[in-house]
């Protein structure tokens, strides 16, 4: 699935040829416009079919900034409790100094039908966890916030590469036309900045689109005239004119996708503003996902607006949840998790009881990450240091076995014990689920085959349903 195409097709006869009767162009260029507008090449964005059947049609990917605590979430270690105040040696991948260990400052109680324990922090998700499939053997290759994330949505921890997103709506291309295939929610950036929405060396149109909540949720989408057929007029004349100047250029990347984003621009301010228009819910909607009627910010609009982005046929919706220098990177009190975990909890429970209802869930793929997890040993005052040898995710929805806890970690949570996932091998097994082999969905770039897993990935086939 080498899917370096010719750039995009942006045809507005139609509106062209409603100048004929006008004055506005003589007959002789619009001919010769229209006639250039026959030759354009196909739309990049096009649904495309996967390689083999998906279990999802989209992924909402919800990203904790700052290395959430796996042993004081999803990850129960009861010989952590008791080992409180402790020293363990060198080893264990906690460095080569004697750690202090610490337990967990929350109670672990089991969820759903299943049974899967569950720390406090997350109450209204427990209540989820049949729907749910814990990755509790996780693992990366960096212990630095930057690299990690931009491991964790690259699959490189050192350069720049494309975003996930970015490789799915390469892949996959999107099946509404009028809204972005690839859209981050993001009020506050990560670690890795807009690396985590970024194209790299893609075609420029499979960027995500950033979104930050208020009341301008996308900067500049309003029209700037209300004179109607004025603006299309105007646009169709530069469409034409932009792609005769394209066709003489080789179909230059940047200059297409550069088109292209006029022609969903333009779409996206019919279509956007009511997709994220949260108001139009229901009251008993609002209090799922714990908003107030007329907000417009926070991540219960978050998870709210992924939703209805993604009934609209957004391929790719992530949320970000913090900032770079407000999230869960907690080195001196480890008790600053509970309004991190309280500031999504309903929402992500209410996200996943929304789908499941409207019978969305079986083909919405729901990730849940963080870049790494937390060490058992103390680091600073009553905090936890930066740990990628083992921490927790789930999924759930799209073609995942719910109810489940797959792989583990030693009796501290210092290193994975059996099964271990590295994030080659997660991003190996979301791809799949969309119906891509991550071995074939390659991009040709600087003399050779790029793929989002590199050289690396296995499905974790255990964890499908």
């Amino acid at each position: 699935m080498n899917r370096n195409r010719a750039p995009a097709s942006l045809p507005r006869r139609a509106v062209l040829q409603s100048l004929v009767g006008g004055s506005l162009l003589m007959p002789g260029l619009l001919s010769e416009l229209l006639a250039d507008s026959t030759a354009m090449p196909s739309d990049p964005l096009a649904p495309r079919p996967p390689h083999f059947p998906a279990r999802a049609k989209r992924v909402i990917f919800i990203f904790s900034n700052g290395g959430a605590s796996h042993m004081d979430t999803f990850d129960y270690k009861p010989e952590l409790f008791q080992a409180d105040g402790k020293k363990t040696g060198a080893g264990g991948g906690l460095s080569n100094q004697q750690r202090v260990l610490l337990k967990p400052l929350w109670e672990f109680r089991p969820g759903g039908k299943c049974g899967t324990l569950v720390s406090d922090l997350f109450p209204h998700l427990r209540d989820c966890m049949d729907d749910i499939c814990v990755i509790r053997s996780l693992n990366g290759n960096d212990n630095e916030h930057y690299n990690a994330t931009l491991g964790m949505h690259t699959g490189s921890f050192f350069f720049s590469r494309p975003s996930l997103g970015s490789w799915v709506s390469y892949g996959l291309g999107t099946v509404n036309q009028n809204l972005p295939s690839f859209i981050a929610l993001a009020p506050q950036m990560p670690y890795a900045g807009t690396q985590i929405f970024n194209n790299d060396f893609l075609p420029a149109y499979h960027q995500g689109v950033r979104v930050i909540g208020g009341k301008e949720p996308i900067a500049n989408l309003a029209r700037r005239t209300q004179q109607r057929g004025l603006q299309e007029l105007e646009l169709g004349l530069a469409d034409v004119l932009n792609n005769r100047h394209l066709q003489q250029r080789a179909n230059d990347s940047d200059l297409s996708a550069r088109i292209r984003s006029f022609e969903t621009a333009f779409h996206m301010q019919t279509d956007a503003p009511e997709a994220f228009d949260v108001g139009r819910e229901d009251d008993r909607t609002l209090d799922m996902y714990g908003l107030k009627r007329g907000q417009s910010d926070g991540f219960g609009w978050q998870c709210l607006v992924a939703r209805r982005l993604a009934e609209r046929g957004v391929r790719f919706i992530e949320l970000v949840d913090g900032s770079s220098s407000d999230n869960w990177d907690q080195h001196g009190n480890m008790a600053e998790h509970a309004g991190h975990a309280k500031n999504i909890d309903q929402p992500i429970a209410g996200l996943l009881r929304d789908l499941k209802d409207r019978g969305m869930l079986d083909e919405t793929l729901v990730v849940w990450t963080t870049e790494f997890g937390r060490t058992p040993g103390v680091d600073g005052d009553k905090g936890r240091g930066h740990h990628s040898a083992c921490f927790s995710s789930w999924m759930a929805g799209g073609g995942v076995k719910g109810g489940v806890a797959y792989g583990s970690t030693d009796e501290i949570g210092a290193t994975v014990a059996e099964n271990g996932v590295h994030v080659h091998d997660f991003h190996a097994t979301i791809l799949h689920l969309l119906g891509i082999d991550h071995t074939r969905l390659t991009f040709r770039h600087a003399g050779r085959d790029y793929r989002l897993t590199d050289v690396h990935g296995r499905i974790v086939r255990e964890v499908l349903a």
